[in-house]
């Protein structure tokens, strides 16, 4: 047993300059992060930075590139928690190099160079692709909705707007009036020079005018998007009554844009015409045996209004009408009751957004993530619902693996393409692109159907999409792909949600660049602990 402890002396200067290397072990993620991006490209930051003129030294942009990424490595996105930790933390002090920068210079030095670092994204799956990592096989895409640097409190309609817009003016026009009969309406003197209240005025007009001019331009662009939806619905509608008058059985059920009441009617009339003609050689046969003295086997046929076909398709026409009035009900009820279009002002490109947990103010993220989980694609929209970003984040994820096919030599290619039933529509089933399963309805109905109603082998020659969809899904081979969806895609976007739980920047543009550079730590998170194992 030892006879004391250890001194400790605080106050004892070191007797050799320390050296930062032997602060941390060399196998530490900040280390890594220094590395790999000493590996890359990072010129594109030094361009809107000058040397060689008098002043103060500057900091190295890749320093604050690097230091900057590993915050948000860390979940760190703050820019006064960043300069607090550079003088706390010891990773952040390696980070920085001993001389950690104030707020102001790293939230300028993100807001200006946030473009970049989409670029820097893609040179680390570079560094990805030369790690080994990037299995291409089977690729999931999902979206998350990530909050905005707005509150939801925020947002106001056009009414309330023009009403602001004319106070300001009124307010404005008050100001005039009252100069003129205190200075004169020719000479006014220092009362000529705008003061800090009317300068406050001014720009909250300019930011009302900018939302006003927003919500004009999304109702006109929804406007154009409803006319062309209503165009395209009416031609497939007419198409389908045709085929169904025709006598062509159509499975599934109705796109959007097809009346369900007329299609069961036509239905019934189909299904009741057939009835009728079995009925009518039924009875030509039996006068002919009469007339030659002879019965015909089998029983007589009931009446056609009770034969079991046509009083299904008379109930399904029932349910038809009933469901039609009672959302022609709530219709008319939600019109009534009708919000106007909102903007938020503090961030106008943010949406309100529906998620499991109520409603939140943001964006809708897109991710694509291969089977190793490493983030390959990215987009960020403002749509509430995922259907119209399956074409755009394929061929983004075709372009990555091109990216590691052209780095490793090897052949990268999209296998299969992953995605839930929020992408489900006959466009996206019939898009070009790769393979692709795309569920048809939730996780337990997609499992309850394999396994109470399995298939086997390809499907109908004749089957449309959706069915084919289905019966894809219901095979074995099919439910043991589709599970690999939940297993590849979340645990990815809830592992980059605890880096970018909420967006800094504002303004679609700005917050897409921003989930670039949480891709980007999250990235360099994957290929360090892939090289450590």
């Amino acid at each position: 047993m030892a006879r004391s402890y250890r001194p400790v002396l605080r106050d004892q200067p070191f007797l050799l300059a320390p050296d930062m290397r032997e602060w941390l072990p060399a196998d530490h993620l900040v280390w890594f992060v220094l590395d790999a991006l000493a590996a890359v490209d990072l010129g594109v930051f030094h361009r809107m930075r000058r040397t060689g003129g008098v002043g103060r030294q500057g900091f190295d942009p890749d320093m604050l590139a690097g230091l900057l990424i590993y915050a948000y490595c860390q979940g760190v996105r703050s820019s006064r928690q960043i300069e607090r930790l550079c003088d706390t933390d010891v990773a952040f002090r390696i980070a920085c190099g001993g001389h950690g920068p104030d707020h102001t210079t790293i939230a300028r030095f993100r807001k200006v160079h946030s473009a970049a670092f989409v670029d820097v994204f893609g040179q680390v799956l570079a560094i990805a692709a030369g790690a080994g990592l990037g299995r291409f096989g089977t690729v999931a895409i999902d979206g998350t909705k990530i909050p905005a640097n707005a509150s939801g409190l925020r947002n106001r309609d056009r009414d309330w707007l023009a009403t602001q817009a004319e106070l300001i003016v009124a307010d404005a026009q008050a100001t005039d009036l009252a100069e003129d009969a205190r200075l004169g309406p020719e000479d006014r003197g220092d009362g000529d020079r705008t003061g800090p209240d009317l300068a406050s005025t001014g720009a909250r007009g300019a930011a009302i005018a900018a939302a006003i001019a927003e919500l004009d331009a999304r109702q006109a662009a929804a406007a154009v998007e409803q006319t062309e939806q209503d165009e395209a619905d009416a031609v497939r509608a007419a198409q389908r009554l045709d085929a169904l008058t025709s006598g062509e059985a159509l499975p599934g059920a109705a796109p959007r844009g097809v009346d369900p009441v007329t299609e069961a009617q036509a239905r019934l009339d189909r299904v009741r015409a057939a009835v009728q003609g079995a009925h009518d050689r039924w009875h030509a046969k039996a006068q002919a045996a009469a007339a030659h003295g002879r019965g015909i086997p089998g029983q007589r046929p009931v009446p056609v209004a009770e034969h079991t076909r046509v009083r299904a398709a008379t109930a399904r026409l029932q349910a038809a009408q009933q469901r039609q009035a009672a959302q022609q009900a709530a219709t008319e009820q939600a019109e009534q009751a009708e919000k106007k279009p909102k903007v938020n002002l503090t961030d106008p490109d943010s949406r309100v957004m529906p998620t499991r947990r109520g409603w939140i103010q943001g964006y809708n993220a897109q991710i694509a993530a291969t089977a190793d989980q490493l983030i390959v694609a990215l987009g960020l929209v403002q749509d509430t619902n995922d259907q119209r970003q399956l074409t755009p984040m394929m061929t983004a994820a075709t372009h990555a693996a091109a990216l590691f096919t052209a780095m490793t030599g090897d052949q990268h290619g999209i296998g299969t393409a992953l995605a839930d039933a929020g992408y489900a529509s006959h466009t996206n089933l019939t898009a070009p692109g790769p393979d692709r399963l795309i569920a048809l309805g939730t996780r337990r109905d997609q499992h309850r159907k394999a396994t109470d109603t399995p298939t086997s082998g390809p499907p109908p020659a004749d089957a449309d999409p959706l069915t084919a969809m289905d019966h894809r899904l219901r095979t074995p081979e099919g439910a043991t792909l589709y599970k690999r969806r939940g297993a590849t895609v979340e645990p990815a976007i809830g592992n980059l949600k605890k880096l970018l739980p909420r967006f800094s920047r504002r303004g679609l543009q700005a917050a897409l660049e921003e989930l670039h550079l949480a891709a980007t730590a999250f990235n360099l998170r994957k290929i360090h602990r892939y090289g450590l194992t």
